[in-house]
Formats: C-alpha cells, structure tokens, sequence
C-alpha cells in the first residue's frame, strides 16, 4: 500500500462543510503562489508582477467570501483539508519547478492553474445529485470562470503593448546572457580545442579505441575546466547575465558534448570509416556554431562560418600533421 494515497478522502465522501474548507485553502494556497511569481518578476518584469499582484487580491478577496459563506452555514470553525488530502483533486507545481522558467511560461502556469480549478468545480458539480451540494460547487466554478475573465482585464489594464514587448526582449536577452552566450563559448572550445589531440592520437596510433579514450578525456576533462571557469568567472550581479551554476552548466555541457561530437565515430573498428565519419561531424559542428552566432548573436553568417570553419580546419590539419609526423 502507497504511504500518503490511501489515507485521501475521494472528493465525492466529502460533506459540503469540507467542500467549502477545502475552496478556502485553495485560494489561500494561489493566492501564495501568485505573490511569489510577482516577487520573482518585480525587478525585470514589472508590468507582469502588478498583473501577479492583482490576481491575488482577487483570490483573497474570493477567499474572504467563502470565509463569510462558511461562517453563515457551518460556523467560525473550517476544517483543516487541502488539496494532496483529497484524491484526484488538481494539483499545483511546486514554486521552485516554475521560478527558473520564462515570462511566458509563468503567465502560461497561471492561467492552467485558473482552467483546472474551474474545470474542477464544473465536472464535480455534474457529479452530484445533492442540489445543494451542486450549488455550492457551481458558485465556485463560476468564481474561478470570473477570475479568469479578471485576469485577461489585468493584462489588458497593466501589459499595455509597449510594456509586453520591452518584457519579452528583456527575457530573451537574459536567455542569450545565461545560456546561449556561455553554451555557445563551450561549443567552440570543445569543438575546436579537441580537434587537435583527437586526430593526432587517431594518425599517431590508427588505435580507434585508444582515440576514443583520449577524446573522451579531454571532451570531459574540458567541460569540467570550462564549467569551473565560467560559474568562477562572474556572480552575474552586475553584469547581470544569471546565476553562475546555469552559466557554468550551460558551457561545460556544451563544451563535452563538443569534443564527444568527433570522438564518438572513434568507436567504430574501422579505422578508416571513423576517421572519414569524424571529420564529417567535425564540419556539421562548425557549421553549427556559425548558425548559432548568426541566430542569436547576429553574426554574418559568411563572416562567422569563414571565421569558425577555416579556424576550425587550421587545428585539424594541425592534429593531422603532427599525428603523422
């Protein structure tokens, strides 16, 4: 038996009294959430953090009402039920699985939140054949249908065009700062900075298996040493460009990734075979990187793919070279 599951109560043995307890904790509970999302967007995102500040004045006020409902009918006494209490009942994401996302998906977040609570309320409403039981639920789902209406109302008060857009650029800049820039830095090192002692090893020995090691030690040996360096090299406080830790794993990630590229075909016997499907994969990367830099860092792409393809053939006709020396 699953510890926590059999211990729920199934929403339909709920007495009306633990209906209404259970709507109370819920607004009290995304009333909670919505003022996280605002704190969390106040300082980049300020049009999107009224609209936060908005929906939860109007889950308390919604609270407040059913506070009053329930004092009229039951008493000052609410029963002590929320929602993992109640089998099948919606739940809602923790506050740190949606924090590190964008503006969009947050926005997108609440407006699930406010679907599932009313969709919610409707089906239990078509559930029951206690009339007052289906009234009670009914004003509910129509609560939670007007609060969404609401929060179209606060967008189109507090997001005026101007604002949403300025917002959106603000994220997608953040985005190129914390990953696209340190994720872009490790491609090339460990596209690039492996080439050398990768095709060396291979012309040196004509080993694939040898090759292989030796690739995978320097592609992850570089990811760690590029991972250290750009999480050590800047707090993001003032340049603002993230947390370390995300830099720090978007550039070591990218550089292993990187130099793994190449070394992988290495595990094909063929000496031959892998050398020929290896410097394919080398070029695709190459050509890679130079549509990265044109997409996001709005590089020419001819100036970034001669830039980064001719770099890159320099230091495999080096390893090349060497290892046949």
């Amino acid at each position: 038996m699953i510890p926590g599951v059999s211990s729920r109560k199934r929403f339909s043995d709920l007495a009306e009294q633990e209906v209404l307890a259970l709507a109370i904790s819920s607004e009290e509970d995304d009333a909670q959430i919505y003022r996280s999302y605002a704190h969390r967007l106040r300082d980049d995102f300020p049009a999107s953090a009224a609209i936060f500040d908005g929906m939860a004045v109007e889950e308390d006020e919604h609270r407040r009402r059913l506070i009053d409902l329930h004092q009229s009918r039951f008493g000052d006494t609410i029963p002590l039920i929320r929602r993992e209490h109640v089998a099948g009942f919606y739940a809602r994401r923790p506050v740190w699985l949606i924090e590190n996302l964008g503006l969009d998906r947050i926005r997108d977040e609440a407006r699930q939140m406010e679907r599932d609570a009313q969709r919610f309320y409707e089906m239990a409403a078509k559930n029951t054949t206690d009339a007052a039981t289906r009234k009670l639920l009914g004003d509910l789902a129509m609560a939670e249908a007007g609060h969404s209406q609401r929060a179209g109302e606060l967008v189109d008060e507090k997001v005026s065009t101007d604002a949403d857009m300025e917002e959106k650029d603000a994220a997608h800049r953040q985005f190129i700062l914390t990953w696209v820039q340190p994720g872009l830095a490790g491609l090339m090192d460990g596209s690039v900075s492996t080439l050398a002692p990768i095709f060396a090893v291979a012309f040196a020995t004509q080993n694939t298996w040898t090759t292989f090691l030796v690739g995978l030690a320097a592609s992850i040996g570089a990811g760690i040493s590029m991972g250290f360096t750009e999480a050590a090299s800047d707090d993001g406080q003032i340049s603002g460009r993230g947390a370390p830790w995300k830099r720090g794993v978007a550039s070591g990630v990218m550089t292993t990734l990187g130099g793994l590229g190449h070394a992988m075909p290495y595990l094909i016997t063929d000496f031959w075979t892998a050398t020929v499907i290896a410097i394919i994969v080398v070029f695709v990367e190459l050509w890679a990187i130079a549509w990265i830099q044109n997409r996001y860092m709005q590089t020419p792409f001819f100036r970034a793919a001669f830039q980064v393809v001719l770099g890159g053939a320099l230091v495999l006709a080096a390893g090349v070279i060497i290892g046949s020396g």
